[in-house]
């Protein structure tokens, strides 16, 4: 069995104590790190039922330990103010795969096994003769990720993509949007264990949006480094 990840939590000192705690969660079962069953060939994401009903490891981490940590740093009178993820969405281009039926059905096929959710085309909006554009042609997919799904792909990401990043020395903590959202960008999907490198089509990078609830970047930053965010050594939010 795998050793238990330890999240740090990156809490300041608060009233003359420190609360640096160390939030341990079981790490992803690396046989099955997304916990669906799959099948490959088509692509389609079968979530079994007890998956859908179970409480994420993740999630019972921030209500159990990450909402009181976040109460007492920004002093939140109410559980409601305490800011949450609130959807994940993965934004793949698929470039020269758009006119290859064969192509974007395995790009289609790749982030369904990564996400746990089979995605959806999006189109271009307008034509732009510049760079042989048509409008309503297919640019990229997408697939918006909420629940259990969410946690899932969250948690995978942190303890299992990004440490597979090569040369990877944490994510930046400059990335924010000025409203507590989180952008990171994945060059190689092949860093997620569910793709098989000999099975892998043409390599595919994707964006990664993280929405949350939260007012501010800071508040942004604490919640995702509670839930091990692994932000470079010393990054902190410039506003």
């Amino acid at each position: 069995m795998a050793s238990p990840t330890i999240l740090h939590s990156c809490l300041s000192s608060f009233h003359g104590r420190s609360l640096t705690t160390p939030i341990r969660i079981p790490s992803p079962n690396p046989r099955n790190p997304s916990g669906f069953s799959v099948m490959a060939s088509s692509g389609i994401v079968l979530v079994e039922k007890s998956e859908v009903e179970k409480v994420h490891r993740l999630k019972t981490a921030y209500l159990d330990k990450i909402v009181p940590l976040l109460k007492e740093e920004f002093s939140y009178t109410s559980i409601h103010q305490v800011p949450k993820v609130e959807k994940i969405v993965l934004n793949c281009g698929i470039g020269d795969a758009a006119q290859n039926s064969k192509g974007l059905e395995q790009a289609i096929n790749e982030l369904a096994l990564i996400a746990g959710q089979r995605p959806v085309k999006t189109k271009a909006r307008v034509s732009l003769a510049t760079f042989k554009l048509r409008e309503g042609q297919t640019v990229g997919i997408a697939v918006t990720l909420r629940g259990n799904i969410m946690y899932s792909f969250l948690d995978r990401l942190i303890n299992l993509g990004l440490p597979r990043t090569r040369d990877f020395q944490g994510v930046n903590p400059n990335s924010f949007d000025g409203h507590g959202n989180y952008s990171i960008g994945i060059r190689d999907q092949s860093v997620f264990p569910e793709i098989r490198f000999d099975a892998l089509g043409k390599p595919n990078g994707m964006d990664v949006c993280i929405t949350t609830t939260a007012k501010t970047d800071k508040e942004g930053q604490k919640l995702l480094a509670l839930m091990g965010m692994p932000f470079r050594e010393g990054g902190v939010h410039q506003p």
